[in-house]
């Protein structure tokens, strides 16, 4: 009988162990796409500010000059 509960005891012991090895990388993770995401809308607003617009000026959509 404590033969059975000492080897569930290892057993807690390293599923603790492994949770919070995974709640660490999960933690990292998020960081990680936080930053991304703040990164990523940084670029947006960049791409936004050099997009021309999408609608032609009235100078832009004059026909050609015929010679």
């Amino acid at each position: 009988m404590d033969d059975r509960v000492v080897e569930l005891e290892c057993r807690v012991a390293l599923q603790e162990d492994a949770i919070e090895a995974l709640n660490a990388q999960v933690h990292e993770q998020q960081q990680r796409i936080d930053e991304l995401t703040v990164a990523v809308k940084s670029l947006q607003e960049a791409l936004q500010s050099l997009r021309p617009s999408m609608i032609a000026t009235a100078q832009e959509d004059a026909p050609p000059p015929h010679y």
